[in-house]
Formats: structure tokens, sequence, C-alpha cells
């Protein structure tokens, strides 16, 4: 915006002044207008406004306020550094390393051996840092100069990658070991008779065959839950779409997992109502026959398992399987959906299970967006609770 010039008034009437003493003391008109209008213009001149000069511009100011606005919320933890301290941490930095690291020495900072490496390069690069917001999370650090005074870190969680890795790794080990054991006997006791021969006892050539039976279905048992976990998992974000009574489909799959020697063990108490729901039968019917089947395994000899279905207050189709067995301590519980985990390996493997029934069962309730529930009192039993989502008919 301009400035208005400010009029001498007081010179402009000196000059005129001037000029009319200079006629009357007998100058030449012309001289006297030409003194006059010089010395009003050398006035006129010097009341001119200053002109507006620009304040120095903070480069370095400027740059770390863009650079703040920049990274402020980049979803990546990212800090600015200008040599070796911390000037700038965004939000999610500061989640990760504390809001006290910015103005602090980025070694101190981060305190770790590869990170103090890194920082005292001369150039830019990428380590692998351990332990840096828990004692297993596992973060990759790269440093980029920006220009020849600062330095972007920038931090990638690596945790998760980390964990599935070491989840299939350990799954791999797992159905190995569980692979090898039923075949490492069934080829003991096939060696056994095929070096007897001829001599060998019948009782005994009985005894083999019926173990090599034996473990031949539960390797076969064994390999077909490995096929459903695998194709349940390869489908667990592919919401069903049929459309099916839940009340049928659950009293056949429980009469079909009891089967007709322990038939009298179980008890079933239907619904009021079909309870529709989106699912698939296949799958639906996994889930009640492992459920069924773990509480006549590892309930008493001669106890009852019930299963009930209900509706809750949230629309919602509740399956309920309860066994009247020993219990399962409390520090097993949030490991019983774990692949291959068992609180009794011995009776487990004794009793033909595979170590992989309740992780099946995870799986399909995750699919079919429900929920799972296990409680256990020791001396008391189990109740393992299926929820569902239901449709309107």
């Amino acid at each position: 915006m301009s400035e208005s010039r400010h009029i001498p008034w007081a010179g402009i009437f000196l000059a005129l002044a001037a000029g009319l003493g200079m006629l009357v003391a007998g100058a030449g008109f012309w001289l006297s207008v030409g003194v006059v209008a010089v010395w009003i213009g050398s006035f006129w001149i010097s009341a001119a406004p200053p002109q507006t000069i620009p304040a120095p511009i903070d480069s370095m100011k400027l740059t770390r306020t863009g650079m703040r606005s920049l990274i402020e919320h980049s979803g990546l933890p990212l800090l600015l550094l200008d040599g070796s301290r911390i000037i700038i941490a965004n939000s999610a930095a500061r989640e990760v390393l504390g809001r006290h690291v910015i103005g602090q020495d980025a070694r101190v900072a981060f305190r770790h051996p590869s990170a103090v490496e890194l920082l005292g390069r001369d150039k830019g690069g990428s380590v692998t840092i351990k332990g840096l917001a828990g004692p297993r999370s596992i973060w990759q650090m790269t440093r980029q100069p920006v220009d020849g005074r600062y330095w972007l870190i920038e931090l990638v969680n690596r945790t998760a990658e980390a964990d599935i890795s070491r989840a299939h790794t350990d799954f791999v080990a797992n159905a190995s070991h569980e692979l090898r054991t039923p075949l490492a006997s069934i080829i003991g006791y096939i060696e056994t008779l095929a070096d007897e021969g001829e001599d060998v006892d019948p009782k005994m050539a009985a005894k083999f065959y019926n173990t090599v039976l034996r473990e031949a279905r539960r390797l076969q048992n064994l390999v077909d839950d490995l096929m459903s976990l695998s194709r349940v998992e390869a489908e667990k974000h592919d919401q069903p779409s049929e459309k099916l009574l839940l009340g049928p489909l659950v009293k056949q799959a429980a009469t079909d997992g009891a089967g007709p020697r322990r038939a009298e063990r179980l008890k079933y108490l239907p619904s009021t109502d079909n309870l529709p729901i989106r699912g698939e039968r296949q799958q639906l019917e996994q889930l009640v026959r492992n459920l069924v089947d773990n509480g006549l395994k590892y309930g008493s000899a001669d106890g009852v398992v019930t299963v009930s279905l209900s509706r809750d207050e949230r629309d919602m189709a509740v399956l309920t399987v309860a066994d009247q067995g020993e219990g399962i301590a409390p520090e097993h519980i949030p490991h019983l959906t774990r692949r291959f985990y068992r609180t009794d390996p011995g009776r487990s493997r004794a009793a033909g299970g595979t170590g992989l029934g309740l992780a099946i069962v995870k799986h399909i309730v995750e699919r079919h967006r429900g929920k799972l529930d296990i409680t256990s009192k020791q001396g008391q039993g189990t109740t393992i609770i299926v929820k569902i989502p239901t449709i309107t008919e």
C-alpha cells in the first residue's frame, strides 16, 4: 500500500518570501522565479516518502517451517536433523521416541550401536534396529541428506513382517515334526515285520499292523486338517454370501461329530428359531464337528457334551458347546487357538488329536465375522461360545 507524500508548506512559504525579496531588491523577474522553483523543488524531493525495504528473509526458518508442515502428518516416523541434533520430529516419531527427543543429539536419542554408526557416516544409508520401541520390535532406519547441513531420518516398523516370518518358520517346523512322528512309527514297524519275514509271530504281526493302521489314520487326519487350515486361511477375508439356516445345520453336524458310538453322550438343545445367517455350509459343519469332537475326546469318559443354540439381544446366533471334563488351567486358554498347541501333548496324540482343531475353528469364525470365546473351570469343564451375525429371512 502506497504512503501519502508530506507537503513542506513552511519551506514553500519561505522560498516565495525569498523570491519576493529578490524582486524588491531589483533582481530580474525570471531569475527570481527560477530560484524559487529550484528551492521549492528541493523541498518537494526531500519530502518524498522513503522507499520500503523488505525485511531480510530467514531462509533457515522457512526451511524448518516448511519441513515441519510437510512431514507432521506422515504415517511414518520422520525426523529432521541439523547436523546430529534433532530439530523436528513429526507426530509418529514423537509417539515412538517421545517428545523429549527434540533438541537432543540423535545418538543419545537412539542409543543403539547400529544407529550411532549410521549417524556417523558422511553419506546416507540404512540399518536395522532391534528393540527401539520394545524388546521385540524391529525397525529399519534410513538417513538421507537434505542439503549440506540437514539430514532426514525415516523409521519403518518391520516388527509385523518379522512376526509373520517367524510364525511361518515355526509352523513349518511344527508341521514337519507332527508329520515325521507317525511316519517314523509306520516305517519302524514295517521294517520290523519285513526283517522277521515268514518267522514273524502272528500275534505280534497283528499288533504291529494295528499300530501301523492307527498311525496311518493319524497321518491322514493331520494332512486333512493342514489342508483345511490352509483353505480357511486363504479365504478368511472373503465373507460368505450363501444364506443358511443355522439350526438344522448345527443339529446334523453335531450328530455327525459324535458318531453312532458316542451319540448317547451328546445333548442337543435347539433354538426356538432356525437362525438364518450368511455362511459357508462345509466350513460351519466342520466348526461344529471339531467342537463336539474335542468335547467328547477331552471331557470325562462318560460325561455329556451339551450343544445349544440361541439368539442374543444383539441378534447374534449363539452356539455353545460345553463338556464335563477336567477343565483347562487359565494360563493355557489364550493359546488354545494356536496351531499345534496342546495342554497335554501325550493325551492329545493318544486321543488322535492333531492340535489344529481350534485353530481351524478360529479362522472359520473370523471369516464369518463372528466372535469366539473360551471359558473353563478346572474340575467342572470347558465351554466354547461362537457368535455369528444373523440376517432377516
